[in-house]
């Protein structure tokens, strides 16, 4: 493994779960709750779909990078509709590792770009304050229980 290969494969800390969000059904409002079963198909009681979309997660760090695109205080969690707000780890570092959160294992698999909902919530210019911060999308490799403040950590 080369040097550069190895750092891009460090993290400095684990993350945790900061909040975590259902979609109970398309444009439903977005339920917190404080426990989660992630099952094959995506977290239960989510109308998310099956496959690498399964699940939804953003950092924490960039709920103000948004706010302050949108000449505010930093958006809240469910305005997102991510299932989950991980703080302290560099999300964009794992794209296609796999990760554990809780007892469940998930692969980061593609980003979560905006869609036009976002100039719906925040108004004008919020698809383009989201681009770039909306996150990561996840296929489930192990299902599993999640909590609050459950540690996030790169599977090596």
């Amino acid at each position: 493994m080369s040097d550069l290969h190895a750092m891009m494969a460090r993290s400095a800390q684990p993350g945790r779960v900061d909040w975590i969000g259902l979609r109970p059904a398309r444009r439903d409002i977005v339920v917190p709750v404080d426990v989660v079963e992630i099952a094959d198909h995506g977290l239960q009681g989510d109308h998310g779909r099956p496959g690498k979309r399964a699940v939804t997660l953003v950092q924490a760090e960039h709920l103000p990078v948004i706010g302050q695109y949108l000449g505010g205080d930093p958006v809240q969690p469910m305005d997102l509709r991510r299932n989950f707000v991980i703080a302290g780890l560099n999300l964009s570092a794992l794209k296609g590792r796999s990760i554990t959160i809780g007892t469940a294992v998930l692969q980061l698999t593609t980003i979560c770009a905006p869609c036009s909902r976002m100039e719906e919530t925040f108004g004008h210019g919020g698809y383009s304050a989201v681009r770039g911060h909306g996150g990561w999308c996840a296929q489930v490799v192990q299902p599993g229980l999640v909590r609050l403040g459950d540690k996030v950590c790169p599977v090596d």
